[in-house]
């Protein structure tokens, strides 16, 4: 399934149409929700784009927000901006039906393109830093290949409405599980990996996927907001996982799944120092008593033994919320 924005949306009174087709009525701004339907760009990304000064742009954009066109994040000192949601049923088939082949739009486009080239190059040159810390890991656990199949066979058919992985890093999850969700979000405290996930993502054709900077041990979404929480090789670096896992299944839907990745106990000390592990694995009933102190019951417990060289097992597991699950996303509803 592509990664399309949800049609889903309350119609729009009349006064209100009124007000969103006269914001979208200017040049600048029409250009500007073009570029965004490609997916979020920052104030910056748009002055290079647009060839405008960041005052003229920031107003276009600030009026665009007040008429609900587009929302804002912050990710540090950045400002992002990405299509909204409420008003998608006025605004995507008007976005839809402009021709891109010719000029603005298809200069616009062009330069889009180059800042996605240069902040590929810029993601790039970071990673390259991390590279030979994350092979060394890599080296000692089974291939991610691997830890993907399991994934996607222990999260099977069910459909997904929408999903946060919280702890992104390079977007590898996000990558792998956005095309089967309607709506996908990534989460990361850093500025700098939510660049190289971006660029990636953008790489793999996933640019409408939401990314936020933010505190896995207080995210900044409403409980309840997404149907299936991930949380992928996070536990280990964190001191306090449980107040993590907590969080995390605060945000669990009413029938919703949490899936945990994390390693097996082992006693590679040499972890702590070279890759800043705060914890060295965890017990399949700690992990497991934490989902149920949280009001989540674990379903499967999985584990992806070591090869002959490697050292590390990795685990997987799935719970699921207590509560009961909306009719509308059942798995016997889904499947007839």
């Amino acid at each position: 399934m592509s990664h399309d924005r949800a049609q889903t949306t309350a119609p729009v009174s009349f006064p209100d149409a009124l007000g969103v087709l006269r914001a979208a009525a200017e040049e600048t701004r029409l250009r500007i929700l073009a570029l965004l339907s490609e997916g979020e760009l920052s104030v910056s990304d748009l002055t290079d784009i647009l060839g405008q000064s960041q005052p003229r742009i920031s107003r276009h954009l600030k009026l665009l927000v007040e008429a609900g066109l587009i929302e804002r994040h912050r990710e540090g000192a950045w400002a992002f901006f990405r299509l909204s949601e409420t008003r998608a049923g006025l605004v995507d088939p008007l976005i839809a039906g402009l021709a891109r082949d010719g000029a603005p739009l298809s200069e616009d486009r062009a330069r889009l393109d180059a800042v996605r080239n240069q902040r590929a190059e810029t993601a790039k040159t970071f990673f390259a830093r991390l590279a030979p810390k994350w092979d060394e890991l890599r080296s000692l656990h089974v291939p991610e290949a691997t830890v993907e199949a399991a994934v996607l066979a222990a999260l099977g058919p069910r459909p997904v409405r929408s999903l946060i992985d919280l702890g992104t890093g390079t977007g590898r999850m996000l990558g792998l599980l956005a095309p089967l969700a309607a709506r996908a979000t990534g989460l990361d405290s850093s500025h700098a990996m939510l660049s190289v996930a971006r660029a990636n993502l953008e790489r793999m054709g996933l640019s409408r996927v939401d990314l936020r900077q933010g505190d896995i041990h207080a995210p900044p979404f409403a409980r309840g907001s997404f149907d299936l929480v991930v949380v992928h090789q996070v536990l280990h670096y964190l001191d306090e996982p449980g107040r993590a896992l907590r969080e995390a299944a605060r945000l669990v839907a009413p029938g919703g799944r949490m899936l945990v990745v994390d390693f097996a106990p082992h006693d590679l000390e040499f972890l702590r120092e070279s890759q800043a592990h705060r914890r060295l694995g965890f017990a399949a009933d700690q992990v497991s008593g934490w989902l149920s102190e949280a009001g989540l019951d674990t379903e499967v417990i999985r584990d992806l033994a070591p090869t002959d060289r490697a050292q590390l097992t990795v685990t997987l597991w799935l719970a699921a919320d207590r509560r009961a699950m909306p009719e509308a996303i059942r798995p016997e509803r889904a499947v007839a």
